[in-house]
């Protein structure tokens, strides 16, 4: 069993891999190469990096690709992705390419509201809660003006504080429910501090009030947080086409092609099963992107699949429909992005991703984010509907597989167009490469 260590993160770097190789790596000196063989040659950048969390020990490389192609609202794009996934860039870019041909997406944001709350005990009439609360509501916003002053310069701050009674769920629970606008910083910082701040006025002048009995006072806060949940924070991606000019393929009727297309969206729509496989599809494209350009990918999933789950059911994110010959198809998704602030004034990778994207306020990074989830599922559902999802997926991964039996270049050449017109599955790739080592 590996021992405990005490004091870990006061350790210098090289100390916490001594450490590490002697506990679980038996000394291995392997694993220390490959620990040090990722660190970057300029010093000061590695200890940048080194400094975004505790107990660095060294990078996690994730590629870093580019899909070109993707004319949003008439301004042309090219996309920065941080992903591991083989066919993913490849797909968005085949369906900007095809959407490009078609007039490109549109996109526009419908509301860009984040939501924070202060959770806390409250036992007594509600009656006297409210109105303690409408006496003191001006107060709290008052508290907050050092921290909203610089977000208010910039057109900001806080909307609005709502008083919510949860008694029904919890005995005593009750909400201050807040909402924010924080422009191009994605505000986690700053909601936060403004619902502590929040909590602390409110305590105090809960103790100070009149109206309330003694146990009435004694106002137990739980926690104050922002929400990761942000229904009010939504953008709208679409595109759309004469259903004649649906396909590229002369082998595929188009009518067929759409009918098909909304038949697999509609099924989406109802089955959860399938729906989160969907939902994941779409979410390749959008994790990409909100990793490439510094943002909270976590954030974005708990939001996104709550969101999905918003009427009952947990349903498709995107919808198509055939209108007047038109075929339409479109993404709404609650997104919570920044471009100012965190890793995007820090990482050099996250800078250059958003020079990449024409340097976009946060409104615009949403729609270009949205953008990519829409041509992911797009791309994935054409495959479905058509080739199936095996025959490119297969051929991308394919790279991956000749990497693991580490073959040269000239059998990568030799197997790469032997797949071009054989099916590409794990066991025909190796048996591919054990029979080219046999001749």
């Amino acid at each position: 069993m590996s021992k405990s260590i005490s004091g870990f993160s006061k350790l210098s770097k090289s100390h916490k891999i001594d450490w590490i190789v002697a506990t679980y790596f038996n000394n291995n000196d392997n694993a220390k190469n490959i620990i040090k063989q990722y660190w970057n040659s300029n010093i000061k950048l590695q200890q940048l990096h080194d400094e975004f969390i505790e107990n660095t020990i060294t990078n996690y490389y994730l590629p870093f690709g580019v899909a070109p192609n993707f004319l949003i609202n008439n301004k042309m794009h090219a996309i920065p992705m941080a992903i591991e996934e083989s066919s993913v860039v490849a797909a968005a870019s085949k369906a900007a390419k095809f959407w490009f041909e078609r007039g490109g997406f549109k996109a526009e944001v419908l509301s860009t509201t984040k939501v924070g709350q202060v959770h806390f005990i409250f036992h007594g009439d509600f009656p006297v809660l409210n109105t303690f609360f409408k006496t003191v509501k001006s107060k709290l916003i008052q508290a907050t003006q050092p921290i909203t002053k610089n977000m208010e310069k910039r057109g900001g701050g806080i909307l609005d504080i709502e008083l919510r009674d949860k008694t029904e769920s919890i005995d005593g629970y009750f909400q201050l429910h807040a909402t924010f606008e924080t422009l191009d910083a994605m505000g986690a910082n700053f909601i936060n501090s403004c619902l502590e701040q929040f909590a602390k006025t409110f305590r105090e002048e809960a103790l100070l009030y009149d109206g309330f009995s003694e146990k009435e006072k004694d106002i137990d806060v739980i926690m104050s947080i922002l929400s990761n949940y942000v229904p009010n924070c939504l953008v709208r991606a679409e595109v759309s086409c004469p259903v004649k000019d649906l396909t590229e393929d002369p082998s595929i009727n188009p009518e067929e092609f759409a009918k098909k297309f909304i038949q697999a969206v509609k099924i989406a729509e109802i089955e959860p099963f399938r729906a989160v496989t969907h939902n994941k599809g779409i979410m390749n494209g959008i994790d990409a992107v909100v990793l490439a350009t510094g943002n909270d990918f976590r954030a974005v999933e708990a939001g996104v699949h709550a969101y999905a789950s918003r009427n009952g059911i947990y349903s498709s994110l995107t919808h198509a429909k055939i209108e007047n010959d038109i075929f339409y198809f479109w993404i709404e998704i609650p997104l919570a992005l920044g471009t100012v602030g965190g890793l995007t004034s820090l990482h050099p990778l996250v800078k250059l991703a958003l020079e990449l994207l024409h340097n976009p306020t946060a409104k615009e990074l949403m729609q270009i984010v949205a953008v990519a989830g829409l041509a992911q599922n797009f791309a994935a559902l054409r495959s479905l509907t058509t080739t199936g999802i095996q025959e490119g997926h297969m051929k991308m991964h394919l790279m991956n597989i000749l990497n693991q039996f580490e073959a040269t270049q000239e059998e990568k050449n030799t197997l790469i167009e032997y797949f071009k017109s054989h099916t590409a599955t794990h066991s025909s790739v190796v048996e591919a490469i054990n029979n080219l080592r046999e001749q």
